[in-house]
């Protein structure tokens, strides 16, 4: 039904108030400090969480790090995790439009109007937070800092079955790492943010080690023997069980084909064969397998294969744009 014309117009005036007022948020928030500005510290985010109720612990996290392929890789397996009929948030950098493209909820931007609100709820506390830091002679929280707390807070409000968490930078001191991930995931690692991580793969790795908690299950891509060398060391201090691509998954075929490609992978808990996957180049084809790994970790403990159709679905609706 056609909604009356008053009813219509009042829309129409509601609607513009609320992209005027998005647009005055995302001004707000672009001025604090870039997520290439910080400071190494999770004091303030984790204030934040404790003033919110810790929103973060109220669902199960997938956490991803690493230094290529973080995104595609979380696409992937939202892809996934959507496929097997849970609702899934997803939390990635940086994006291509709007802010709101950095948080999914059921695979589409959070609307505006939920942003606003979920804003409207932690911007209090996020101000208290930030004048206790400036009192003691710290920095307001950053871009980064701030949209972690919104994710996190409209994540638990939805709720979630599932977040799916990329990184910003590194791992321990990452903001989004106040959240604990049942899984996580370290796509290959190499030099990169030296002036924050450390100007050796080995500093790099230590610090990206830092999101695999106790008792999680750690999904690794292929790495250099130093950094394989510390992953696994972190995995036994904190008693997570950790598995290798190449080792105990990984791609055992692909070919080009039109739109995409062709690829054949073997997951923790069985093999996928003669999948088409729409994204093209091997690092793709990397990207998926690690995927399925997590996925097959967060649903079954590695233990119990996906659905054939249910992977087939998947990776024909995955996009990566800009990637």
């Amino acid at each position: 039904m056609t909604p009356a014309p008053d009813a219509a117009a009042r829309e129409a005036a509601e609607k513009l108030q609320q992209f005027k007022r998005m647009r005055e948020v995302e001004q707000a928030i672009l001025a604090r400090a870039p997520e290439h500005d910080l400071e190494p510290d999770l004091t303030r985010i984790a204030a934040v969480m404790n003033f919110l109720g810790d929103p973060q612990a109220t669902f199960p996290v997938i956490h991803i790090t690493g230094t290529n392929g973080k995104t595609t890789t979380a696409r992937i397996a939202e892809s996934l995790l959507r496929a097997s009929g849970l609702r899934v948030g997803r939390f990635t950098s940086p994006h291509l439009h709007t802010l709101r493209e950095r948080i999914t909820l059921g695979g589409e931007p959070i609307s505006v109007e939920r942003f606003l609100q979920v804003y409207e709820e932690v911007i209090p506390v996020i101000e208290i937070v930030d004048a206790r830091s400036l009192a003691e002679g710290g920095p307001r929280m950053t871009y980064f800092e701030v949209l972690v707390a919104i994710a996190y807070a409209a994540f638990a409000d939805a709720p979630v079955d599932v977040a799916v968490i990329e990184v910003g930078m590194g791992g321990g001191w990452d903001a989004t790492n106040v959240a604990d991930g049942q899984v996580a995931v370290i796509t290959p690692i190499s030099m990169d943010h030296a002036h924050f991580l450390g100007n050796t793969l080995e500093a790099i790795a230590t610090e990206k080690a830092g999101i695999i908690k106790a008792d999680a299950v750690a999904i690794v891509g292929v790495q250099e023997p130093e950094v394989a060398e510390i992953l696994i060391d972190r995995a036994q201090a904190v008693g997570a069980r950790i598995a290798f691509e190449g080792n105990d998954f990984g791609v055992t075929a692909r070919d080009v084909a039109v739109g995409g490609q062709q690829v054949s992978l073997r997951g923790l808990a069985g093999d996928y064969n003669d999948l088409f996957l729409n994204l093209h180049g091997a690092h793709q084809a990397h990207n998926a397998a690690m995927a399925i790994a997590a996925t097959e970790a967060f649903l079954g403990g590695g233990e119990t294969p996906l659905r054939h159709e249910l992977v087939q679905e998947a990776f024909a609706e995955a996009t990566s744009p800009g990637r």
